[in-house]
């Protein structure tokens, strides 16, 4: 007999389906919001007045979470008229929030670079808001001011860095705890460190988000070292790899230093990832390399006023060759010089050292460079071949490149060089060039790129240039104010 109790139940069961199904539904996305975590780094007390730049007040939280103040620290930018700028830092899995506000003056824009990011903050009075859903290297401007705007590097949450004590504030945080540098495992632990600091062979060094180094890492004769920060070097003098291999780098953010950040030299097997470095020292260069082999750039964040990546033979009491390096998804900025510059620096023969050298199998792929800007037209270029000193440079490929801005300078500059400052003879030649999907947008004042070959011996040989515009505009062959070529030049194709 069919009664009304069942009839009930015949409706409620696509119902309790219905239900159920809505639930199932609805269950990533609780799981996903499970996952959004935030790692707010505190600040050693030493440094509360000293390092802060008060232009902007900056906080971050996951979505429907509680805001968290980060400290914003002050950093010196562009040599040519040193500007204090800010930046802070923090880690996140998942989506985060960030809210900037301006502490002086109205503005009219703000914009959040580079553009390939895709990030389009919103104005809610007065205050600029944006959301991250993965790691990012950014810069936050006001009315296009670059010169003091604000740098903001993130990272994800690292789940083996050494666990410190829980609800750590930066009233605790003072003069950190001397590592045991013999010990396979390293830990600078939150506070201020300096000193002698050599790594041995076979260690793993940990950093903590809380640290600051006044010293730089020592890496020298050394094998199989990995560095895993989340901390700070502040005016420290350059890090430096020698004589070393399988060594990797991972996530060490660099201000105010002196002069370069890192130099790496003769060694082998290199990882440099995540690296976030703004300097305004002389010569400040950014990632310095000479005649090292199997490098690896990625994901990381240069702003200098030198050149921002290098990449040399012999110089000083070096002697060696430069190959395969790969440099990838990284954001360059260089308030002087060069975003990237090869081969200037080589061996002239000799008695005592007869061989020259050579540069080879160097790939520059999905780049950002925000800025270029070098006053001597000898010098000129944001992507940069200067062979030198009987250096040999082949088999360099860029693509997937996007300028956003030139101040003063070219796209690319690619010679065989002699500068009477830096050299003691002209390169032997540049052969094999590769420029794909290189987009300029043309603002700023640039001056026309060049290919130039010395003579009719030392050349340069085999240029392709692929999809490479300017303001929109393909380069197709040589143009007055866009692409100079000389008569030293064979097999120059345009596609």
């Amino acid at each position: 007999m069919f009664t009304l109790r069942a009839f009930a139940r015949l409706c409620a069961a696509p119902l309790a389906f219905l239900c159920a199904g809505l639930l199932a539904s609805l269950a990533p996305t609780a799981a996903q919001a499970a996952e959004n975590r935030v790692q707010v780094h505190p600040f050693p007390n030493p440094i509360r007045y000293s390092h802060h730049n008060d232009d902007y007040t900056v906080r971050v939280r996951v979505p429907g979470g509680a805001w968290q103040d980060l400290y914003e620290y002050n950093v010196k930018v562009d040599l040519d008229r040193p500007q204090d700028a800010s930046m802070v830092y923090f880690n996140f899995d998942g989506t985060v929030e960030v809210a900037v506000q301006k502490n002086n003056g109205l503005f009219s824009k703000v914009t959040v670079r580079p553009d390939a990011k895709g990030i389009k903050p919103v104005v809610r009075d007065g205050i600029a808001y944006f959301t991250l859903r993965r790691p990012e290297n950014l810069s936050v401007e006001f009315d296009d001011d670059r010169l003091h705007n604000l740098h903001v590097f993130t990272h994800a949450i690292r789940a083996d860095m050494p666990a410190v004590p829980e609800g750590l504030a930066s009233d605790d945080i003072g003069m950190g705890a001397r590592p045991d540098l013999t010990r396979k495992t390293v830990f600078f632990g939150p506070g201020i460190h300096s000193g002698d600091f050599r790594i041995r062979s076979h260690s793993t060094v940990y950093i903590h988000g809380s640290a600051v180094l006044k010293s730089p890492l020592v890496i020298d004769g050394v094998e199989d070292v990995k560095v895993i920060s989340d901390g700070l070097f502040v005016g420290t003098d350059v890090t430096t790899i020698r004589d070393s291999r399988n060594i990797e780098i991972d996530g060490p953010i660099a201000i105010n230093q002196p002069h370069g950040t890192m130099r790496c030299i003769l060694s082998q097997d290199l990882v440099e990832k995540n690296i976030r470095t703004i300097g305004a020292g002389q010569w400040s260069d950014g990632l310095g390399h000479f005649a090292c082999e199997r490098v690896t750039i990625a994901d990381s964040f240069v702003r200098t006023s030198d050149d921002c990546l290098t990449f040399y033979n012999h110089r000083w009491d070096i002697w060696g060759d430069t190959r395969d390096v790969q440099v990838r998804d990284t954001t360059l900025w260089a308030d002087i010089a060069h975003a990237v510059m090869i081969g200037i620096h080589g061996n002239t023969p000799t008695a005592d050292h007869p061989r020259s050298e050579i540069l080879e199998r160097l790939r520059f792929s999905n780049i950002d460079i925000l800025d270029h800007d070098e006053d001597d037209p000898e010098y000129e270029g944001a992507l940069g071949i200067m062979a030198a000193d009987d250096n040999l440079v082949r088999d360099v490929v860029f693509e997937d490149i996007r300028v956003d801005r030139i101040e003063e300078g070219k796209l690319f500059n690619f010679k065989i060089a002699y500068t009477a400052k830096y050299n003691t003879s002209p390169g032997l030649g540049v052969e094999n060039v590769t420029l794909r999907n290189i987009h300029y947008t043309g603002r700023g004042s640039p001056s026309a790129s060049t290919i130039t070959g010395r003579d009719a011996t030392r050349r340069v040989k085999n240029v392709i240039i692929e999809n490479v515009t300017v303001g929109g505009k393909r380069i197709t062959g040589p143009g007055a104010g866009v692409l100079e070529v000389n008569e030293f030049v064979d097999g120059l194709h345009f596609r």
